[in-house]
């Protein structure tokens, strides 16, 4: 399958490092809240702050690496985005089938400071797998525009 020109797994290669971090923290959040590390704690563990990271690394990296340009960016994001929130869909089906709040849906982290555990906040992460990579996209497309026009590329 290519995308944009490339191969889903050139894009896996290329990010590999970075899509094996968001893995092993949203693993990692959800093992803490399971094993009743307090919230308050384990939300340092933070999949938001890694795909903001990644987006203004990626930003820069795509250019300077010679990987692509502005639209291999959105691959590039939809990847540890659709992780992100597979992680955290498993949670709140954990937390569904147990009638045990978690991180991923307890009330503080939920829409409205309700009850996270409902298939509608599912629904919203399923959302947010298609919407987030496109803000980040649009963002990273931003930085790698002064990118481009302060760095030369690796050719």
């Amino acid at each position: 399958m290519r995308i944009f020109g490339k191969s889903l797994a050139e894009y896996v290669r290329f990010e590999s490092g970075f899509l094996i971090l968001v893995l092993v923290v949203g693993v990692a959040r959800l093992t803490a809240s399971l094993l009743g590390v307090p919230n308050s704690t384990a939300k340092y563990l933070s999949l938001t702050v890694c795909f903001l990271l990644g987006m203004v690394y990626y930003a820069v990296k795509v250019h300077t690496a010679g990987f692509g340009s502005y639209k291999q960016l959105l691959p590039i994001y939809a990847l540890p985005v659709i992780i992100g929130n597979a992680i955290i869909i498993t949670g709140i089906l954990i937390a569904m089938q147990t009638g045990k709040d978690n991180i991923f849906s307890a009330p503080e982290f939920s829409p409205g400071k309700t009850s996270g555990r409902t298939w509608g906040h599912i629904g919203g992460h399923a959302v947010a797998i298609v919407v987030l990579p496109l803000m980040l996209w649009a963002l990273g497309s931003l930085i790698m525009l002064v990118t481009k026009k302060l760095t030369p590329r690796r050719q």
